[in-house]
């Protein structure tokens, strides 16, 4: 499953997703939701050690999610498909192999946060905004806004913004840790690209440990890392490979 509207594109070590909708201010459909689990088991099969994610044009990195694709939903489909598939897209971003650097070059509003929150390291250029607005429209930030955002950036902040409706600018951002740097208008790419080049020169098999443990610290999928870890391990032991040595050499013997 694609979306022309996602564009993934891979040079040597680094991808790019580029959200390319800025007619709607980068906001998500359904069909784009969809898109996104696909599309991040590409960046996990390719040789990319770090994927950059990024908005079309210099007005908004992602508006959320679209009024016009959820507002006519009735409950049950809203809670079981948009609610639903939108975590998925988002819970595949967020436990990526590869480190994920978002760049916010313009609006960060509710589920374009949510997204944003699942990248591991967030540039804003500096005339971008950043907020939840969804409870001015009557729902909830359900892209685990209150539960991922919440664990990463804190939840009293998190209250400010869905609740209260603090909108931050860059710089407030900044200093409340919403975001890890500012950069002038225009120039999100550029810093992304040089700290992609660092992240690359890094043994990627250490960072991707590393960062699967940091997410297991945060509550991001323990289970699996758990797993993975544990599998990773055993892949490499003496006793795998005479197991599999004994397997091969019984299937190979001639049948009665």
């Amino acid at each position: 499953m694609s979306d022309p509207r996602l564009d993934l594109s891979v040079d040597g070590p680094v991808a790019r997703l580029t959200i390319r909708r800025p007619e709607k201010l980068n906001a998500l459909d359904a069909a784009m939701v969809d898109a996104l689990v696909p599309l991040c088991r590409s960046v996990e099969r390719s040789a990319a050690k770090v994927l950059i994610l990024i908005g079309e044009g210099d007005k908004s990195f992602c508006a959320g999610g679209d009024v016009a694709a959820w507002s006519a939903l009735g409950p049950a489909e809203f809670a079981r498909h948009w609610i639903r598939d939108g975590h998925a897209g988002f819970d595949a971003l967020a436990r990526l192999s590869q480190p994920v650097i978002a760049v916010l070059n313009g609006h960060c509003l509710g589920g374009g946060l949510e997204l944003a929150a699942c990248a591991d390291y967030r540039i804003a250029e500096g005339h971008a905004r950043i907020g939840l607005p969804e409870t001015s429209l009557g729902i909830i930030p359900g892209w685990s806004g209150t539960q991922r955002a919440a664990r990463r950036f804190g939840p009293q902040l998190i209250r400010r913004m869905s609740i209260f409706g603090e909108v931050y600018s860059a710089d407030e951002a900044l200093r409340l840790s919403l975001v890890d740097k500012v950069v002038d208008k225009g120039r999100g790419l550029a810093a992304a690209e040089d700290l992609a080049a660092v992240v690359a020169s890094r043994s990627a098999t250490a960072v991707e440990l590393t960062k699967m443990l940091i997410n297991a610290v945060e509550g991001e999928e323990r289970e699996r890392v758990l797993d993975a870890l544990a599998g990773r391990i055993a892949a490499g032991s003496e006793d795998l490979r005479q197991g599999l040595a004994a397997f091969r050499q019984k299937s190979q013997r001639p049948k009665d």
